[in-house]
This record gives structure tokens, C-alpha cells and sequence, in this order.
């Protein structure tokens, strides 16, 4: 037994119940957004009742919203135009599926789109041009306050009775400038009507998940805290770290920027400086050069230390106090080491060593001291043939 339906009179009550669907749907969805703007400013001993009534609003939405979606589904069926249906759909839900990819319906959002940012550009532009200028002033204003208040620590750290070092100098003055500037991008942002609380929370969410990603840096700055505060060198000293010997040119929290002797510009973890030996060799005024020099055992070795200790008083850079020292320091295989240990001013190290060892060399040369070198004298017993035949197979060998 079968039951007759009138298909025109049917597709006539479906796009009845469509339209009541979309105008409920319609009516809900404005409800919602009154509700979410009430909220904002109700009490907070009535914010609970607003939001009872929101949640059931939403709940009552999403069963409204399923009924519609199917009731479009079966309107579709019967060639019903569903366009503005399947808009309304996407709108209110956000649910991507295959009615998006439709020509109609991504056009009508599109249009519907355009027309809702030309109603807020009417709407905002005039308020939105005047915080974004007075966005622009803070900014300036926060720029040239930085440089004011850079320039009042470095005077006052350059000349405080504390002796800071450049390295320390240096930190205070870009905390400072950094401070006003972070201070006042925030006194921006507020007038921009950026809620500065939820954005506050998220950095200090975003720190905690970047120092657990980024240890190894965060090891950098501490490191880096640490060689501020003990001070074991300072800029232009001429160090050895993490086995690289030059002269600091810059640091930062993070790494230490070292030029080579020949002149190459090497970037150091300050953990890697922090966690071995920090040999500092211009943190002293005077330094003493030490030297070697070895002579041959048939020589005068006091008349060699005469030749040693004139060379040094004759020499300008090498300080008369503390005195020079000239001393017979080992009696090695093939030879009689003397140290010679001038002091001299920082600046003239490498100026006096060169200088001493050429000079002394000199003097030694011209005055018949000898400086040996390692040899060996091979002496041969011969059991069988002769030594002038062995001699010859060697010759042939070597």
C-alpha cells in the first residue's frame, strides 16, 4: 500500500520550514552576539546568570542550526535553491566542507564579506586614522625618550664611583633603552584598544615554553649575567677562552665576540667561556716575558748571562723595577737553558720578546756563544767486512 505525496506541494512546505529555520537561525544568532556584548558589561555577581543563558542559547542554536542543515540537505535534493541557506550555515558554524567549494555559495560569502569590511571601514576608519596616528606619536615620543634616558645611564655609570666595566656599561644602557621602548609599545597598544591582560598572559605562557625549548641559550644568559657581575675581562683585553686567544671585542647576554690575532672575528657561547679557564692577559699593568735560551756545554755560561742581562739593560721597554732575572734554569741533553724574564708594561710584550730574542741571538753569534741543536754521533762496530764498504751501502740507502 503506498502513500501519494503531492511532490510540488512538498517542495512548497519544505521551503516553508526552510525560511522559518533561517529566520529562527537568524534570530538566535543575534541574540548570542547581544548576550556576548552584555557580558561585557554586566556586574560580576551577575556575569553567572548572563552566561546560564548564553550556554542554553547556544545549545538551543546548535540543534536549530542541525535541523536546518539537514533540512537544506533534502531541499537541495529536490532542486531547491539553497544558496543563501548554505551561507548563513558556514557563517554560524565554521565548518568547511564541500558547500564551500560551490561557485554561488563562495561567492556569496565573498560579497557578504566585502560588504561587512566596507561597513566597518564606514564605521571605524575615522577612530581606527586617529589611534593609529596617536599609535605613531607614542612610538616617537618612546624612541626619542630611549635616547635620553641611554644617555643619562651612560653618564651616569661612566661616572660612578662603582668603576663598572665597558661590558657592564654597555648592559645598563641597552636595559634601559629597551625598558622605555617595551613600555611604551604597551602604552601603544593600549590606545590601539588592544586588551594589554590577555596579551601579558600569553608572553609569560610563550616564556615558559621558549626556556624550556631554548636551555642552551637561556644557559648563555645566565653565563653572561656571570661574567658581568665577576668582571674577568672587560673590552679591548687580550684573552684566552675555549682555547681561542684575541681581543673582546663586543658582548652581549648570549656570546662574546673575540678578533683573533690575525684578525678573524670569532662569535663564543658565553657558556663556553663561563665553563672553562678565562686567562686574562692584559688585566695586569706589567707582564713578564718569559724566554729560553740554551748554549752548549763547552761555553761560559756566566759570561752568556753577562751578554743575556745586557742585552735587557740596554733594551727601553724592559722596566727597571721589577728587576730582570737571568738564571741558569736546566742542563738538558745538549745543552745549558737560560731563562731570561724581563718585565714590561703590558702594551710592550710582544715588542720586547721579539726585540730580546733577536738581539740576544745576535750577540751570542758575534760574541762565540753557542746555541745547540739535538744530534746524535752513530758509532759503528764491524764484525764482518769492512767499514768503508758499510759506509757506502748506507750513501747508497740514504
Amino acid at each position: 500500500m503506498g502513500i501519494e505525496i503531492d511532490e510540488t506541494q512538498f517542495k512548497q512546505d519544505l521551503a516553508t520550514r526552510g525560511e522559518q529555520l533561517y529566520d529562527i537561525a537568524i534570530y538566535l544568532d543575534s541574540r548570542k552576539k547581544a548576550l556576548d556584548e552584555r557580558l561585557n558589561f554586566t556586574a560580576e555577581e551577575d556575569k553567572g546568570n548572563v552566561t546560564k543563558q548564553t550556554i542554553a542559547l547556544v545549545q538551543l542554536q546548535k540543534f536549530l542550526l542541525a535541523s536546518l542543515n539537514n533540512t537544506v540537505s533534502l531541499m537541495e535534493k529536490y532542486g531547491l535553491d539553497v544558496t543563501d541557506y548554505k551561507q548563513t550555515l558556514f557563517a554560524m558554524t565554521g565548518d568547511i566542507n564541500a558547500d564551500v567549494l560551490d561557485v554561488n555559495v563562495a561567492w556569496g560569502l565573498l560579497s557578504e564579506w566585502i560588504d561587512s569590511f566596507k561597513d566597518w571601514a564606514l564605521d571605524s576608519t575615522p577612530s581606527l586614522v586617529v589611534k593609529l596616528l596617536v599609535f605613531c606619536v607614542i612610538l616617537w615620543i618612546t624612541r626619542s625618550l630611549a635616547k635620553v634616558v641611554a644617555n643619562l645611564v651612560k653618564k651616569s655609570v661612566s661616572h660612578s664611583k662603582m668603576d663598572f666595566s665597558v661590558l657592564m656599561q654597555d648592559f645598563f644602557i641597552s636595559i634601559a633603552s629597551k625598558a622605555v621602548t617595551f613600555i611604551g609599545l604597551l602604552i601603544g597598544l593600549s590606545q590601539l584598544g588592544i586588551n594589554l591582560g590577555p596579551l601579558l598572559t600569553g608572553f609569560g605562557v610563550a616564556g615558559v615554553i621558549i626556556g624550556f625549548a631554548l636551555q642552551d641559550t637561556l644557559s648563555n644568559f645566565a653565563s653572561g649575567l656571570m661574567i658581568l657581575i665577576y668582571r674577568p675581562f672587560d673590552v679591548k683585553d687580550l684573552v684566552q677562552v675555549a682555547g681561542i686567544q684575541g681581543t673582546v671585542s663586543h658582548m652581549s647576554l648570549v656570546s662574546t665576540t673575540i678578533r683573533t690575532l690575525d684578525n678573524q672575528t670569532l662569535v663564543i657561547p658565553n657558556n663556553k667561556i663561563w665553563g672553562d679557564v678565562i686567562n686574562n692577559m692584559t688585566a695586569e699593568r706589567v707582564r713578564r716575558v718569559d724566554m729560553v735560551f740554551g748554549i752548549a756545554y763547552e761555553d761560559d755560561f756566566d759570561y752568556a748571562k753577562k751578554i743575556a742581562m745586557d742585552v735587557l739593560e740596554a733594551n727601553d721597554m724592559v722596566l727597571k723595577k721589577p728587576e730582570p732575572n737571568v738564571r741558569v734554569h736546566t742542563l738538558n741533553e745538549s745543552s745549558v737553558d737560560l731563562i731570561v724574564r724581563p718585565w714590561v708594561k703590558t702594551d710592550d710584550y710582544w715588542d720586547t720578546y721579539w726585540d730580546v730574542t733577536e738581539e740576544i741571538k745576535r750577540q751570542f753569534d758575534a760574541k762565540g756563544i753557542t746555541i745547540p741543536f739535538p744530534q746524535r754521533d752513530v758509532h759503528l762496530n764491524v764484525v764482518n767486512g769492512s767499514a768503508e764498504e758499510i759506509t757506502t751501502e748506507l750513501k747508497k740507502s740514504v
